[in-house]
């Protein structure tokens, strides 16, 4: 693939509504302040010099319920970056905790977008928990680093939900939380930058996982759009929303006590309006705005903010605050600026009274925009005001340290004024977006010294199973292989040393775009031992235990997909009980099972056939696919698995056609990817099992042993040079492992149903 100059970064957010417009902030609990980071974090990296293209990729909906921009494929955003929105399981709009059995499919997506740009990106930055997850099966597949910004962290919430009362069990139903921390383990794991927005997330909230590594940790806050958030001139005029706040208010030119957030219990906007209602001065020196996203009928909003909501309504009734305090309904991300405009020409505040506030972007927009701003003791707001000066930590619980810190703003107009031109003067120069990306970017640099072995991977252990190095590949192919040459170890590929050096000088010198792919009967562990002690390069695609595993790329990440997909009708316990009752039969060393495969030795002399044994196994409806070799050892496995089931999962998969495949095997083991329409080879030690596939019009025998007869399948093919005989690239159909499922499906079912 072409290696333009500029990075190339691909953003992932799953989750909420994500446009380039109009940002429904507040509309629910998945759409808040992340989407708003990742939209204007991949603004500001498509303005910055060095950096060629940006894509933020993101789930698809198609909901009657939402706006139809979120349908879209691609939306660009600027010049040089795009929203990608990817299928992610059901097209309607579901909340994040119910994604988690989809994200693999998003993965592959991921996958099939990258190849269709036809360019590897430089890195992939996550963003959430279910980012994370996503980003260490692509990130580990293509061999590229990954960047993490968490947002909000599983352990945090999960403490803090127990700390209010609430019961384990429905922490765990409700909010899956089980799964977020183990993705945000692996994700910590594995990427080789964790970028906080403050030093109490690092210390205090990173700091409780298992996979705590703060040398792989830094603090760059997030940026404000200094385009759109700056203090009001001397032309400026009243915004149209003070129409709407005026409804509320019997005084509408007072100060301006603001909170803008989501109706979430942990905002505590009812202990604010709580400390106001309790306060007669300070209704009497301002009127409070509470800004709490969009609602159109309490009675349709979700659990936790109708509560929030009507907690706020009781407040307001109860110290008859009506004519003091405004609620909107509605209001548009386009006027959160003049919110914060107005509030600061009414000589106003903005407060955020948050129980925990993780960095908290409203306050630096509000500094931006001349507003002094009053803000809980905790996370972000520490950071923000030690570096801007331009406000007063609270305590939230406290109803009168709320009261005196709003009654100082309110009251003090000296203070009030160094404030606001403390925050003026330093917002820019701490918390612009421009200097967020240059550091930004000053620590991708420094990525190529702090790769990081992914916790997905078996490498690291296998390398210590043989005392040889692995010769590791000089580039990934699996993003730009347009063919792939598969072969099995034992007896194929391995068995003569002068014929595999050859062959890989040969791939090294002439293959290109061929990626390289091994099928074989053997466990992972000791395939890659088996290939590291023959200094064979680390293959791009390795299919194990008789093809029901699948790994990809240079950290040997499993292929989750695949498991599930052949996990139909699996049932190895009743499989084993079977079998223990066919005389000639035992079960090989443990080392020798996988999760979805038996692996037995046959005894020839007291077993009975293959055929009877296949016969034995259905009648107690077991739905099993046995593969006999050298007749003496059957692997039983799902109905769905085998070495030739798994290449053609990866053809459509990785979108090529399935005679790019040219598979090379030599006994029954290998009989169902040597059949079909593969470029197949035989090499000249086969066992006399797979004879009979001599009259099959794709399957080459060769006369060399070994490696030589595969380097004589390249020839017989001209698989290597002829790229015109190739077919081209198969159109990728939107919902491919669906229909791949189905085919397999109805195939062994026939298969079944026939013997």
């Amino acid at each position: 693939m072409s290696k333009p100059a500029g990075l190339y970064i691909l953003l992932v957010s799953v989750h909420g509504l994500i446009r380039g417009h109009n940002l429904e902030l507040g509309r629910d609990a998945d759409t808040g302040g992340q989407t708003k980071y990742v939209v204007e974090l991949a603004q500001a990296l498509a303005e910055n010099p060095l950096v060629d293209r940006v894509d933020l990729v993101t789930r698809l909906v198609n909901d009657p319920k939402v706006s139809p921009d979120y349908a879209q494929p691609i939306e660009k955003i600027c010049e040089k970056a795009q929203i990608v929105r990817l299928n992610c399981g059901p097209r309607r709009y579901l909340r994040k905790e119910v994604l988690w059995p989809h994200l693999d499919s998003f993965a592959d997506e991921m996958v099939r977008h990258i190849r269709q740009v036809g360019r590897v990106p430089d890195v992939i930055h996550t963003h959430y928990a279910d980012a994370g997850y996503v980003g260490c099966r692509v990130a580990g597949w293509l061999g590229i680093p990954q960047v993490h910004t968490g947002h909000s962290l599983g352990r945090v919430k999960r403490d803090r939900l127990l700390e209010q009362g609430t019961k384990p069990e429905a922490v765990e139903e409700h909010f899956h939380i089980s799964t977020r921390i183990e993705a945000e383990e692996k994700t910590l794991a594995s990427a080789s930058l964790i970028i906080a927005s403050t030093h109490q997330e690092v210390t205090d909230q990173y700091g409780i996982y298992d996979q705590y590594q703060p040398d792989r940790m830094v603090v760059i806050p997030p940026g404000v759009s200094l385009k759109r958030f700056y203090p009001a001139g001397d032309d400026w005029v009243e915004p149209p929303i003070f129409d709407d706040l005026k409804r509320f208010l019997r005084e509408p030119d007072k100060p301006i006590i603001l909170a803008l957030s989501r109706a979430a219990m942990r905002k505590n906007v009812a202990g604010l309006v709580e400390a106001y209602g309790q306060d007669p001065e300070l209704q009497k020196l301002a009127n409070l705005v509470l800004v709490l996203g969009n609602r159109d009928d309490i009675n349709q909003m979700e659990s936790g903010p109708r509560k929030v909501m009507a907690d706020i309504f009781r407040l307001i009734d109860r110290y008859d605050l009506y004519g003091k305090v405004a609620y909107p309904k509605h209001h548009k991300s386009e006027e959160v600026p003049d919110l914060y405009r107005l509030t600061t020409k009414t000589r106003g505040v903005f407060i955020n009274p948050a129980l925990t506030e993780p960095f908290g972007l409203t306050l630096i927009e509000a500094t931006a925009c001349g507003t002094p701003i009053i803000a809980t003791a905790d996370g972000g707001p520490r950071d923000i005001l030690a570096a801007c000066d331009n406000g007063r930590l609270i305590n939230p619980l406290d109803i009168a340290d709320i009261q005196a810190a709003l009654r100082q703003a309110l009251t003090d107009t000296e203070q009030w004024q160094q404030w606001s031109t403390n925050g003026l003067n330093r917002v820019r120069q701490n918390f612009s977006w421009k200097s967020h990306v240059e550091r930004y970017l000053e620590h991708l640099r420094q990525l190529p010294q702090r790769r990081v072995q992914s916790p997905l991977s078996y490498l690291t252990v296998e390398k210590t199973a043989t005392s040889q190095a692995w010769n590791m590949p000089s580039m990934n192919r699996l993003m730009n292989a347009d063919r792939y040459l598969v072969c099995e170890i034992d007896n194929t590929l391995l068995g003569d040393h002068a014929a595999l050096q050859q062959l890989i000088q040969r791939l090294n010198q002439e293959g290109g775009t061929t990626g390289i792919g091994i099928a074989t009967g053997r466990s992972l562990t000791s395939a890659l031992a088996m290939l590291g002690e023959w200094q064979f390069p680390m293959p791009d695609v390795l299919i194990a235990s008789t093809g029901s595993e699948i790994y990809y790329g240079p950290q040997v990440i499993p292929d989750p997909n695949w498991a599930r997909h052949i996990n139909y009708r699996w049932q190895p316990d009743a499989v084993r009980q079977a079998m223990a009752e066919l005389p000639g039969i035992e079960l090989q060393p443990d080392e020798c099972q996988g999760q979805y495969k038996l692996s037995y030795f046959v005894d020839a002399s007291k077993a009975p056939s293959y055929n009877e044994m296949m016969q034995h196994l259905r009648r107690r409806r077991l739905h099993i696919n046995g593969i006999f070799s050298h007749s003496m050892y059957l692997d039983l496995l799902p109905i769905r698995a085998s070495k030739g089931n798994a290449i053609r999962y990866c053809a459509m998969k990785w979108n090529l056609a399935i005679d790019r495949f040219l598979v090379a095997g030599s006994s029954g083991n290998d009989e169902s990817m040597l059949a079909g329409n593969t470029l197949a080879v035989v090499v000249g030690n086969y066992s006399q099992e797979v004879e009979k596939l001599r009259e099959y019009p794709k399957v080459y025998f060769a006369k060399g042993n070994y490696s030589w007869g595969i380097m004589e399948a390249l020839d017989h093919y001209n698989f290597i040079e002829d790229r015109d005989r190739l077919q081209p690239e198969i159109e990728p159909d939107f919902d491919y492992e669906a229909d791949f499922i189905a085919e397999t499906e109805t195939e062994t079912e026939t298969e079944a149903v026939a013997v």
